[in-house]
């Protein structure tokens, strides 16, 4: 059975990103092409100015012509000079009237957002919307979402492969400052995801502030891609199991991390620093996953990592650490999680540690 749209003028979203253009330049074009369709305009009266007559002195020179159409253009004429022939009046009423027009909508700015921007939107969202593959989207940009976009971008990744969703114009506009993709919507619809084509996403973050709204977010997604890794922030330690089984493949509870680390402070202060420093891409090290090579299998865990220290195994839906058995002969599509040095690691301290 279909299923009834019933969309309100609100529901049509637009997928954007910030404009490369300045300002000044943006408004340049718009000057530049108003000059434009007043020049063409001028061209056509000056070689057809025997179709015009001027009722003061009989001659029409260039001036008369460049005043006519100025006139013509910004006002309903004053009729000292007119269009006699046949030819200079179809062009003044199917040229130059369609040019007042179009100059009057560009710099009426009310007129020009309901008539132009909705086209230009529409055109500027499918042209992103074609270069959507293998992306990220972020469903939320309070500050635990805020937070998981400058850590992808201080991580290297290209922030026009992030896109985020958001109710609030105010946070989209943080989001494309950064050089994201934004859209003003809710992530709880199916239309809002596939606008932001979710089935073409290389990941998923989701943020909303709310576990319910949350949790409803992944099962949306889920729905819509199946095979999307998707990570979610819940508050309630409750809520964990039930966003398990909407379909998150990552869960997590920032209060019980901070737990974590209030905890591992009492055991001593350098505890909560280094892991601090794991989870940050700025730190002196940082947690790295791979899937082992096909030259890697049945080596030992720590004859595969060159350039840090192997911690965890994982082979199907077991787990094991570096001191078991298992880490001393490496297995096909096991994946491995190595601890190396961070982005904030000093170069003489990478040597010491490859040494």
């Amino acid at each position: 059975m279909a299923r009834r749209s019933n969309h309100n003028l609100s529901d049509y979203l637009t997928l954007r990103r910030r404009s490369s253009l300045p300002i000044w330049l943006d408004i340049a074009w718009r000057v530049m092409f108003v000059l434009g369709l007043i020049a063409m305009a001028v061209a056509v009266h000056w070689f057809d100015r025997n179709g015009l007559q001027d009722s003061h002195d009989g001659d029409v020179s260039f001036l008369d012509v460049v005043y006519f159409t100025m006139i013509s253009i910004t006002t309903t004429g004053y009729g000292d000079i007119v269009p006699v022939t046949e030819r200079a009046r179809l062009f003044d009423a199917l040229v130059v009237t369609p040019i007042r027009i179009f100059v009057v909508l560009i710099f009426v700015g009310t007129a020009y957002n309901f008539v132009f921007k909705r086209t230009w939107d529409n055109w500027r969202m499918k042209l992103i919307q074609s270069n959507l593959h293998d992306h990220i989207v972020i469903a939320g940009f309070g500050t635990s979402g805020k937070e998981a976009v400058q850590e992808l971008l201080a991580r290297g990744t290209n922030p026009e492969e992030i896109v985020v969703i958001d109710p609030s114009d105010d946070a989209l506009s943080e989001a494309e400052k950064l050089g994201c993709a934004v859209i003003n919507g809710d992530a709880t619809r199916d239309f809002v995801l596939l606008d932001v084509k979710i089935s073409r996403a290389r990941s998923m973050i989701v943020s909303a502030g709310r576990d319910d709204t949350s949790i409803l977010i992944v099962l949306t997604a889920r729905h819509l891609a199946y095979h999307l890794p998707i990570s979610v922030a819940v508050k309630a330690a409750d809520n964990e199991l039930l966003a398990r089984q909407a379909g998150a493949t990552t869960v997590i509870n920032p209060v019980s991390f901070a737990g974590l680390l209030l905890a591992g402070s009492c055991e001593g202060p350098k505890i909560s620093d280094y892991l601090s420093d794991l989870a940050s891409a700025n730190g002196r090290v940082k947690l790295i996953q791979r899937v082992i090579t096909e030259d890697e299998v049945g080596l030992a865990m720590n004859e595969v990592v060159k350039d840090g220290l192997g911690v965890r195994i994982y082979r199907g839906n077991e787990v094991y650490g570096f001191w078991q058995p298992q880490a001393k002969k490496l297995e096909a599509e096991d994946i491995i999680v190595e601890i190396v040095p961070g982005n904030g690691a000093p170069d003489e301290e990478i040597e010491t540690e490859q040494a």
